[in-house]
């Protein structure tokens, strides 16, 4: 089966209607090389079918986040991107002086998620979490000052 095939699938078994829009939608972003923005995701969509419109993007996206296919993050830059949830979890750390971008394991938050649920009885979603800071080599530069 196609990932385009269980992602319908998944879709029409949660009582969601596959439309053709959102099948755009879904391919997109499942073969996107980057994390996209709604816009982004619209102007891609609407290149091959004009009549879409953005709202249509924002609802297929919300109940994609609900049914945890996708995951949204807030990367800095003013708009949230989307990024499909596969078995392979990652996180970023992003610098706030350079705008480097590295990509975290999701070991480091494993055990979070576990403490977090024993001392409060809350399953957090640990899907795609971008941390903000500064780099070493920033952070070597501003020594040097």
């Amino acid at each position: 089966m196609s990932c385009e095939q269980a992602t319908a699938q998944a879709l029409r078994e949660s009582g969601h209607r596959l439309t053709p829009q959102r099948l755009m939608i879904l391919s997109v972003i499942r073969h996107s090389d980057v994390h996209v923005t709604a816009s982004e995701i619209y102007d891609q969509v609407k290149a091959s079918y004009p009549y879409i419109d953005v709202s249509t993007v924002y609802r297929t996206l919300g109940v994609l986040k609900q049914m945890r296919l996708v995951s949204e993050t807030d990367m800095g830059g003013g708009e949230y991107r989307y990024e499909w949830i596969n078995h392979l979890r990652h996180h970023h750390l992003i610098c706030r002086g350079c705008d480097k971008v590295v990509l975290l394991d999701h070991k480091y938050w494993e055990n979070i998620g576990a403490e977090i649920m024993g001392d409060y009885g809350f399953q957090p979603d640990i899907d795609h979490i971008a941390l903000f800071g500064i780099c070493h080599e920033c952070l070597e530069h501003a020594d040097d000052e």
